[in-house]
């Protein structure tokens, strides 16, 4: 991978400085199709605390405060700059404390278990660490029955872009999310995983994780 695409490809992964606040403006437009698909996928109800893993701009959290007018929306990314972003986005909602965002990873959320009802993941996957930790601790934080949305475009269409390498990326098909899903903690037959169209021929993967048990 040439330096400059290598270095895109971080940006993606955790924007900062002058290229990250641009890669903040470019993410969203292009997370916006698949942030509604997997928005409308969790059928969130008014009084839903969800929680967004890598809310990057802040255009879905902004989405889903509105759909949840008696809950709460948290969200956690690494990046300082996209919280400044996010932060400005929100600012009403921030100061009515109907959204909380934060900074850190997603290995250790500072969540108790069994908290949160559900859990957006789009276009974060893919920097995940292979053990699957960041999985599993969306798993623990989940309430029993709740639900989590990972959406992540499909290997075919990553692999003709060369800022996905395996320096930053991790590349998945329709198996191998099930699969990475169920080594964090979700059972298989939990799972429901399908394959959409986004514009411009890009194929996606929405996967829909369920945590066993009741709400």
């Amino acid at each position: 991978m040439s330096d400059i695409w290598s270095a895109i490809g971080h940006q993606l992964k955790c924007p900062a400085g002058p290229q990250g606040r641009l890669a903040g403006r470019v993410m969203s437009v292009v997370n916006k199709q698949p942030n509604q698909l997997a928005i409308r996928a969790l059928s969130l109800q008014p009084r839903d605390t969800v929680l967004e893993l890598g809310f990057g701009p802040g255009g879905a959290i902004k989405a889903m405060a509105a759909l949840v007018p008696q809950g709460l929306v948290l969200g956690i990314d690494q990046s300082l700059d996209m919280l400044v972003q996010a932060s400005r986005r929100n600012g009403v909602e921030i100061a009515r404390e109907r959204v909380q965002l934060r900074p850190g990873n997603f290995c250790s959320l500072p969540w108790p278990a069994d908290s949160i009802d559900k859990i957006l993941a789009v276009n974060v996957v893919y920097f995940f660490s292979r053990d699957a930790q960041e999985v599993r601790e969306a798993w623990r934080v989940l309430k029993p029955g709740g639900l989590m949305a990972v959406y992540a475009t499909d290997k075919s269409t990553m692999a003709h872009w060369k800022f996905s390498g395996p320096e930053t990326h991790k590349l998945f098909g329709e198996d191998s999310l099930r699969g990475f899903l169920t080594r964090g903690g979700f059972s298989e037959e939990d799972i429901s995983l399908s394959a959409v169209m986004l514009s411009f021929g890009i194929r996606g993967l929405l996967a829909i994780a369920r945590k066993q048990g009741m709400t």
